[in-house]
């Protein structure tokens, strides 16, 4: 699984979009943008659930697809993609900084995901959403996959969209 999303990598790796002072780009596992994203997600996405990374965990994002927005070179959101099959991404791990949220990164963020998942030819995005999200994710065409459940105790549901 890996192999098929790396050699597809380099057809996506150059993509930044540009809106305003605002940069979306793919970054690099290890980097420093990397550093910023992770803190940002223990930030928004851990702390309040009052869970931590594991290596085991932050090992396995050398094979995903990290994306960050940048505002004057700090990070103001980011989202990963997981390869889940030739068909499937999970896109993961959305954060925006609270000072940030409602003025379009969330947005930005999601439109450069999957103009990146068209470009390496998969048609299908899914989600693993915390039931406070569904609204927002629901207005980009994401639409529930079955019954909810629990997940780090915290209700969540499983969300798709299909590619066009």
């Amino acid at each position: 699984m890996g192999t098929f999303f790396a050699k597809k990598y380099t057809i996506a790796h150059s993509s930044i979009f540009k809106n305003n002072a605002m940069f979306i780009k793919q970054i690099y596992f290890g980097s420093n943008e990397y550093d910023q994203m992770l803190h940002l997600r223990n930030e928004v996405l851990r702390k309040p659930l009052g869970i931590q990374f594991t290596p085991e965990e932050l090992s396995k994002e050398n094979e995903d697809f990290l994306i960050a927005a940048f505002e004057d070179g700090k990070i103001t959101g980011c989202c990963m993609l997981i390869p889940r099959n030739k068909e499937t991404v999970q896109l993961s791990q959305m954060a925006v900084q609270q000072n940030w949220q409602g003025k379009g990164v969330g947005k930005s963020l999601i439109n450069f995901a999957e103009n990146l998942v068209k470009n390496i030819g998969v048609h299908s995005v899914e989600m693993e959403a915390r039931d406070s999200a569904i609204g927002f994710y629901e207005k980009f065409g994401y639409a529930i996959q079955g019954d909810g459940y629990i997940k780090v105790n915290t209700p969540h549901h499983l969300m798709k969209k299909i590619l066009v």
